[in-house]
């Protein structure tokens, strides 16, 4: 901070009034003040906000698990009534209602298929509701000739459809599921004969819900709450109950002699850009408020509302603006400090901006480490799984069970072998099971193949470490389990690839090593097989000194030729040192060096034009000097057949632009056709006979691994044009 420069003294007669100079000092002040409050009050807002879309984040999430299992329950026993009305047991007591026999086997067949399903009870009813045959039928609370003709879902089943209705049994006075099903004749048409009725109690679910922190509960169609993890909100409605729906509860005797439905004790208010609503309520004598998520169940006729502590919300914003205007305590204070010491000691201020700073860093470290566990809690897509020291599965999540295939219910209490061990591996499961229990779990992770329970395999890595209760003690083993079968696979394509790659590129590079041999070689083997001929021929005619002279030039093309073999083995035994930096006028002189003997028979010279200041470019010589005699081989190529002899010029030209490298080679041939422009890069493409269509693509890669680009253009007045872009070398 730096130091304070004193004012300098006013005149007597030109100073400001000390009154005035306090109150400007007191407006700034409270300028201040206010604009700290401001933000301070904004930061809340956005703490809250933030804290409610989490809320509501985790209201969906639980909505979902608790979905899936009112639909499990609902849809679990669904096909019992109709399966069960085709029994010839059933359908003989709905054609001879009065035969004693008849009737007590179609008792003794559904009490069989109830006890097996674990329903709550079965019953079949005549087409006037009479019951006939029920499970019960040996109990003191039998159904066995109650009348139901008056229940929504028997007369549902009776107009042919299945029955779906929620209420109090009007014999027993237990809540339960009812669904039920026609029963007709054998073939599946005609009349019905009578109804199949299965009840389902819901108090499993119920009582999973008294351990649920935040409210929970399920409304009929018509607003009337029939299941809570809130005891007292049972029976109660979200909304008036009309006389016609009075009058119908009354009739179905939905929930039994009840007849009178208070309003829940709410006060719900809407609130802004948010999928939920708050509810003010009073829970055990106090006062709360929650935020409430409806979710329709239109298959059901159900509605399902969770809610969470909004108090939550209130609190995460108290908090914000206590650290806040703590932060701003502390600051005011600081300057405060900093101002009344400064006029006294200014060797002080390095200490007091050491505190500064150490404030704000905590201050950012904390709202840092809030942040990472707020982004790790929503972003966790690992598989976790605890056991206890007996080796039971005591936890397992979502992921988890995606990962295996297998549910939480399916998993929860087993012991090994545990049923998604890969069947291949079970020694290595054992090992890895029989090192955990001995207290030496494999600290590093390792790698685990499972079978999923569709039978695909899951290529896994695991992470094993002690699980502390709350105590300090070793309660068991906690491991997460991360699915890398994704990672196996793109592995095993990149190096199949790879392989490829160098395959193809040694093919290319054989090819192209071949057709120079071919081209240095042809002109002096001819010359040496006219030399050769001559020299007979001076023999013949007694001419030493002619024969002398082709002697000579044989031996001058067969040098030729021996140098030519050894330049071409060089450059095929060369070894390439690694990334060094390369001239480009030496590489371009190395690539046409190899390419004389093909210019000459084509007819073809090449016209270079690189500045000696240019500076040099950073790769692998070989690599780039195998690019530059692949693209002036293919210029060469292309004005064999259109060009005339005297116009077939291969121009090689260079410059620096913007720290890279532009290396133009441009031939005078008909260019490339647009139809084909975009396959030119393409493996295996080529207009040659013959042609293995991998050089250009071989460039292609071999550029882009140094950081470069290959590009082409048609050229002005025919042709075209390569250009080779690569990075200077610093």
């Amino acid at each position: 901070m730096p130091p304070l420069t004193p004012e300098p003294s006013l005149p007597a007669s030109s100073s400001t009034p000390p009154a005035r100079s306090r109150r400007r000092a007191l407006a700034a002040w409270a300028a201040v003040l206010a604009l700290v409050l401001l933000l301070v009050g904004v930061a809340g807002q956005w703490a809250a906000r933030r804290e409610a879309n989490f809320q509501a984040d985790s209201i969906r999430r639980a909505m979902e698990v608790h979905v899936l299992g009112l639909r499990d329950a609902a849809g679990k026993y669904g096909y019992l009534p109709f399966t069960a009305g085709m029994h010839p047991d059933v359908l003989a007591v709905l054609a001879r209602p009065q035969d004693p026999t008849t009737r007590q086997r179609a008792n003794h067949y559904i009490e069989e298929v109830n006890r097996l399903a674990g329903s709550d009870a079965l019953y079949l009813t005549d087409p006037q509701g009479l019951t006939l045959a029920a499970s019960n039928w040996a109990t003191p609370q039998s159904f066995v000739g109650e009348s139901y003709a008056n229940r929504p879902y028997f007369l549902d089943a009776r107009a042919g459809r299945r029955g779906l209705f929620y209420g109090v049994g009007q014999t027993t006075g237990e809540p339960g599921l009812f669904m039920s099903a026609p029963v007709r004749a054998e073939g599946g048409g005609g009349e019905v004969l009578g109804v199949v009725t299965v009840k389902v109690s819901l108090r499993q679910l119920h009582d999973a819900w008294a351990f649920v922190r935040d409210p929970i509960l399920l409304t009929d169609a018509r607003g009337i709450v029939f299941l809570s993890s809130m005891p007292d909100w049972m029976y109660q409605t979200t909304r008036p109950l009309s006389p016609a729906d009075l009058a119908g509860i009354a009739h179905d005797q939905q929930y039994g002699a009840r007849t009178r439905f208070t309003p829940l004790p709410w006060r719900v208010a809407h609130l802004d850009g948010s999928p939920g609503y708050l509810v003010r309520t009073t829970v055990g004598g106090k006062a709360r408020r929650f935020l409430a998520v409806d979710e329709p169940l239109p298959d059901l006729g159900w509605t399902l509302t969770v809610m969470a502590d909004h108090a939550e919300v209130t609190r995460a914003r108290e908090r914000t603006w206590m650290l806040g205007l703590l932060g701003a305590g502390v600051l005011l204070l600081g300057a405060l400090y900093w101002r009344l010491r400064e006029r006294r000691f200014a060797e002080q201020r390095d200490a007091r901006r050491d505190l500064e700073l150490r404030v704000r860093e905590r201050t950012h470290e904390l709202d840092q480490a809030h942040a990472f566990r707020k982004a790790m809690e929503d972003s966790l897509l690992v598989g976790m799984r605890a056991r206890d020291l007996e080796g039971r599965i005591i936890y397992v999540n979502p992921a988890f069970c995606e990962m295996t295939g297998y549910g939480a219910d399916e998993l929860l209490g087993r012991l090994p072998p545990y049923p998604y061990w890969h069947p291949d591996d079970v020694t290595q499961h054992w090992s890895r099971y029989e090192d955990m229990m001995s207290g030496q779990p494999a600290r590093s992770g390792f790698e685990s193949r499972l079978r999923h329970r569709d039978g695909h395999e899951v290529i896994t890595m695991v992470y094993t470490a002690q699980l502390i209760d709350a105590d300090g003690r070793h309660s068991g083993w906690m491991s997460s389990v991360v699915d890398i079968t994704e990672q196996k696979r793109a592995e095993l394509r990149q190096r199949q690839n790879d392989e490829q790659l160098q395959h193809a590129q040694r093919l290319a590079s054989l090819g192209e090593m071949a057709s120079t041999l071919a081209h240095e070689l042809n002109q002096p083997l001819m010359a040496l097989s006219n030399f050769a001929s001559a020299a007979k021929a001076f023999s013949q005619q007694g001419n030493p000194a002619l024969l002398a002279s082709s002697l000579d030039e044989t031996v001058a093309q067969a040098r030729r030729a021996a140098e030519i073999v050894r330049r071409i083995r060089g450059f095929v035994r060369q070894r390439t040192a690694g990334t060094e930096d390369c001239a480009v006028a030496r590489l371009v002189t190395n690539a046409l060096a190899l390419l004389q003997g093909e210019m000459r028979e084509r007819q073809a010279r090449a016209e270079v034009r690189i500045s000696r200041t240019l500076p040099p470019v950073r790769g692998d010589r070989v690599l780039l000097e195998q690019v530059l005699l692949n693209l002036l081989s293919n210029s060469l190529q292309a004005m064999q057949q259109a060009t005339p002899p005297e116009q077939r010029v291969v121009e090689v030209e260079a410059e620096l632009r913007e720290g890279h490298v532009h290396i133009r080679i441009a031939d005078r041939g008909p260019g490339i056709d647009a139809a084909i422009a975009e396959q030119v890069f393409a493996p295996f493409f080529t207009t040659k006979a013959g042609g293995l269509g991998l050089g250009l693509n071989i460039c292609r890669t071999i550029v882009e691994a140094h950081r470069g680009r290959l590009s082409f253009a048609d050229r002005p007045g025919g042709g075209t044009v390569f250009t080779l872009e690569l990075e200077a070398s610093a």
